[in-house]
Order: structure tokens, then sequence, then C-alpha cells
């Protein structure tokens, strides 16, 4: 299966991705969601975990969502 957490999405913001993690309570929150969301995308797609294909739908929003949030304020 292939990983979607951030460092994986965007390696080349790996020291920008960490600082922000350590500064800034809104990005953690924001990073520690994805990575959480990613998680049951990921238990979704291997079967451990079952999901109508609604709640998938609406969970790879809700996680596409908060990379695009991150993504912004990674590049400011």
């Amino acid at each position: 299966m292939e990983k979607h957490d951030l460092l994986h999405e965007f390696p080349e913001h790996q020291d920008k991705i960490h600082q922000l993690k350590v500064e800034n309570t809104y990005f953690r929150k924001l990073f520690d969601d994805y990575h959480e969301l990613d998680h049951q995308l990921l238990r979704i797609k291997t079967g451990v975990e079952i999901a109508t294909d609604e709640a998938l739908k609406e969970l790879k929003a809700r996680s596409l969502h908060l990379k695009d949030e991150m993504y912004k304020m990674i590049k400011n």
C-alpha cells in the first residue's frame, strides 16, 4: 500500500514540516488529524476496516482538505 503521510507527500519540505509541528499548535493538530485519517484510509483499503463508499469518499475529501490547509502553511 502506498503511504500518503505528509513527509512522503512533500519530502522536499521535511524541515519546514518539522518546524511547523514544533512551533505551531494549529499545524500540529492538522498534522495529527491528517495522520489519523491516513491510517484509517489505509485500514479501509487493506480490508481491516469496512466503510461505505460514501464514508470513504467523505474521508478522502477531508484528508485532501487537511493536506491543502497544511500545504498552504508550508508554502508561507
